[in-house]
């Protein structure tokens, strides 16, 4: 197909007919126009050289795009199988048609590089964050732990140290639920379940350091808030409720716990987490009837056996430590169940929009 812009001429410049080539023998009073066809490399090294050759005679600038095309006393044709693009440049007789993105075609290349380079700079801020935040929590851990005798090390050796550090330790524990139970046994659920939640994203794949900040927040904000303060009444009410010695309490207590206590803190978990989500009401519970059962019946691998030392060997105020540690495992669990639910549906209504598009073209 010919090209769409063409520009005629009546007398062009004596230095652009210097420099194109004849195209036919015959005279040009001929009444057929000639026509004239160039490769694109060489209409683009005649378009730099009639720029500097033709000066201010002909007052030529090189066009914008890669690919230009002249016309002198006839019309010249592209044989592209692609359609051209862009604008009509004329100017000093000359035709110059060529892609005008071509001229931006750089700058949209170097802006699409600062996107990347932006998306890689932020996901380096990311795990910077999540380094600094592991770290330091840890550290703090190991501080805390290691320094319990701080105020008695004078003369110490390190052997003593470390000898006396799981003892005096367990006593600053025991000293804590003396004075505040409630809120010892809040910041130990709280970071269990930050824990829990970190662990889950690693299990569901992703770099120790790549976690989801929000998601752990979310978990270990739910722990603090409402499973270490529910848990110490829930203890006390299980020992209220079941007052007896005999060798049916504890497989009574366990059943208890597998079916009412867990179905009641397995649903607040579901339900808040979603809130903090900033889900809808009709998707949280929809999701949460659907997954219900599940999780219940999940819980049933694990708690049962757990729960038998639990309620058999250890003591009441001791037991909510003893289930959290267990809990590094369960929350896993949970927490993988609640997001994968999220995650789905997320994709779910990507995959719907996708396809509410192509069905509208």
């Amino acid at each position: 197909m010919a090209a769409a812009a063409v520009a005629t001429v009546a007398s062009p410049s004596p230095a652009s007919r210097r420099l194109l080539p004849r195209a036919s023998t015959t005279s040009s009073s001929s009444a057929a126009p000639s026509l004239l066809r160039l490769p694109k490399r060489s209409a683009r090294r005649l378009r730099l050289v009639l720029a500097g050759a033709a000066g201010d005679e002909a007052d030529v600038l090189p066009g914008p795009g890669g690919v230009a095309e002249v016309a002198v006393a006839g019309r010249l044709e592209d044989q592209g199988d692609a359609p051209l693009g862009g604008s009509q440049l004329d100017i000093g007789g000359l035709a110059f048609q060529g892609d005008m993105g071509g001229g931006f075609a750089g700058g949209g290349g170097a802006g699409g590089a600062g996107s990347s380079g932006g998306g890689d700079g932020n996901k380096m801020l990311d795990r910077g964050i999540n380094t600094a935040i592991v770290l330091g929590a840890s550290t703090y851990a190991l501080t805390k732990l290691l320094t319990v005798d701080q105020d008695y090390w004078h003369g110490w050796t390190i052997f003593e140290i470390l000898r006396y550090m799981p003892e005096h330790n367990w006593s600053a524990y025991e000293e804590a639920l003396k004075a505040n139970p409630v809120l010892a046994k809040m910041m130990i659920s709280g970071v269990v379940y930050s824990l829990g939640d970190w662990i889950a994203q690693c299990y569901e794949g992703k770099p120790i350091f790549e976690f989801d900040r929000a998601r752990m927040f979310r978990s270990g904000l739910v722990g603090f808030t409402l499973h270490g303060s529910l848990s110490h009444y829930y203890y006390h009410f299980c020992e209220a409720l079941f007052p007896f010695k005999d060798w049916w309490v504890v497989p009574a207590k366990v059943a208890f716990d597998q079916t009412i206590w867990s179905a009641i803190w397995n649903s607040i978990y579901f339900v808040v987490l979603g809130f903090l989500r900033l889900e809808s009401p009709t998707t949280i519970f929809s999701e949460l009837k659907s997954t219900f059962f599940p999780m219940l019946t999940a819980g049933w691998k694990l708690w049962p056996f757990a729960h038998l030392i639990t309620y058999g060997v250890v003591p009441v105020e001791q037991r909510l430590l003893w289930v959290d540690c267990v809990e590094l495992i369960w929350v896993t669990i949970l927490s993988t169940y609640s997001n994968e639910k999220s995650e789905a549906r997320n994709s779910d209504g990507t995959s719907a929009i996708a396809d509410s598009k192509d069905n509208s073209r």
